[in-house]
């Protein structure tokens, strides 16, 4: 009856099938309105299903109001229901050009292969095991208080950093954080200050929530402080001061208390972004801005470098004047983190097997940077400069009388290598054209060699 057919073999039960075949009909104008059902005896031997399956049908339509029904009466379909279909918009499938990546160097990746995933499991299955009946429940929005006073011991060992664990707010990472403290800080007509060049997702996140960006320059050492002033309307400014990104750069003493100065002088936030300072092969990790000023700073801190990125989990350290505000909003946005993971980190943290990875990483990564620097030596010759402090994921190169856009990119990826121009993350373009983008950390020395012999071929 009306060109029903029902999947015996599908796990979608068949009352819902009636159901659904049903409203299909009515809602293309199939079934008029007014239109008289059958009973559903005489469905139910058409279909050859019990009476029973062909009532919960009904049920089911009668209670979403598609049908209507009374004593006595056959059942109609209720008025006004027909919408006409639109045509299905799906885009025509195109044909990729692309290679299979031969050579990949993205920016930013931690080699997963490497991870102590079976550990990390363990430990996960222990967090849950001793998870008390409380933590199901709503945990607030700023984290569990055992991984929040880890982090703090952390941040003292790794970093000498002091910081008091109720300053500290659990994220799901370091673009989370950036969201809340975008919607915190920026009000109408109000400019963030951004290092220019800078991570063009971290840019992206500042304009989706409708800030006016200004550009600062960088050099090889950082923010050019000199510039901040460019700003007439400005509620913050974003820094990369211990590797800024792309260029690599450590911002000197001097640049800090003059950055200080401006964010007091002027009642506005630094938005410090450590995203992998915890890698630096030249020695200890960089003191964070925040060690400067906590009043002024707003510092942001990640392990999906240290970890992987699948952890979603990150964290902001607050001036008391931002708390409740910040609490206020997570808790009517998502809430709260889930708290699994949090156990399970904070139990990480507590044995000190995160401060052992990172050491062991750090060796890895160190190495894999020798040889990138001496693959590039080998290759390119003295054709290259190398860019930033001896820290993180990537190295800026530059080539000087060469020209690298979005064109080269494209051309790459048809050649089967992933790499990045620099001038992807200008705001203000056409300024650093000579200068490549390579990720190295999540490629194994034959790789990386492999790889820049590939880049030289198609930069002939």
């Amino acid at each position: 009856m009306w060109g029903i057919e029902l999947n015996r073999e599908s796990e979608l039960p068949i009352k819902r099938q009636i159901y659904q075949a049903i409203r299909d009909r009515i809602m293309c104008g199939q079934l008029k309105s007014g239109e008289t059902l059958p009973s559903t005896r005489e469905l139910a031997k058409n279909l050859n299903v019990s009476r029973n399956t062909v009532c919960e049908a009904y049920e089911m339509l009668l209670a979403e109001g598609y049908i209507s029904s009374r004593q006595g009466a056959p059942t109609r379909v209720t008025e006004g229901l027909f919408i006409e279909k639109l045509p299905d918009c799906v885009p025509p499938a195109k044909k990729s050009s692309l290679r299979p990546l031969r050579a990949d160097f993205r920016t930013g990746r931690p080699d997963l292969r490497l991870f102590p995933r079976f550990l990390w499991q363990q430990i996960l299955h222990q967090a849950g095991e001793e998870m008390t009946l409380e933590k199901y429940g709503y945990t607030g929005p700023q984290g569990l208080p055992e991984l929040r006073a880890e982090i703090a011991a952390w941040l003292f060992r790794s970093r000498g950093l002091t910081v008091h664990p109720q300053d500290i707010f659990i994220t799901a990472g370091a673009t989370h954080a950036l969201h809340l403290i975008a919607e915190l800080l920026c009000r109408q007509g109000q400019e963030i200050l951004m290092e220019d060049p800078c991570h063009s997702g971290m840019l992206q996140t500042f304009i989706n929530k409708g800030c006016a960006i200004v550009p600062v320059p960088v050099d090889s050492q950082g923010l050019q402080t000199e510039h901040l002033t460019e700003g007439k309307n400005a509620c913050a400014v974003y820094v990369t001061p211990s590797h800024q990104f792309p260029l690599g750069g450590i911002l000197p003493a001097s640049r800090r208390t003059e950055l200080i100065r401006f964010a007091r002088e002027n009642e506005l936030y630094i938005i410090e972004d450590d995203y992998d300072s915890e890698f630096r092969y030249g020695g200890e990790s960089i003191a964070p801005l925040l060690a400067m000023d906590s009043r002024h700073v707003i510092y942001v801190g990640t392990f999906s470098k240290v970890m992987f990125p699948a952890l979603r989990i990150g964290y902001a350290i607050l001036p008391p004047s931002l708390h409740k505000q910040w609490g206020d909003l997570r808790t009517h946005t998502d809430v709260q983190n889930p708290p699994f993971e949090q156990a399970a980190l904070t139990q990480f943290l507590r044995t000190r097997k995160l401060d052992r990875h990172i050491q062991k990483m750090r060796r890895v990564y160190g190495e894999r940077r020798r040889v990138l620097l001496e693959s590039l030596q080998d290759v390119f010759g003295s054709e290259w400069t190398a860019f930033g402090d001896a820290a993180g994921l990537h190295l800026a190169i530059e080539f000087p009388g060469r020209y690298f856009d979005a064109a080269f990119k494209k051309y790459c990826l048809q050649n089967g290598i992933y790499i990045t121009p620099l001038e992807h993350h200008c705001i203000k373009n056409n300024l650093h054209q000579s200068k490549l983008l390579v990720g190295y950390g999540h490629l194994e020395p034959d790789e990386i060699r492999s790889g820049i012999k590939l880049l030289h071929d198609v930069m002939k």
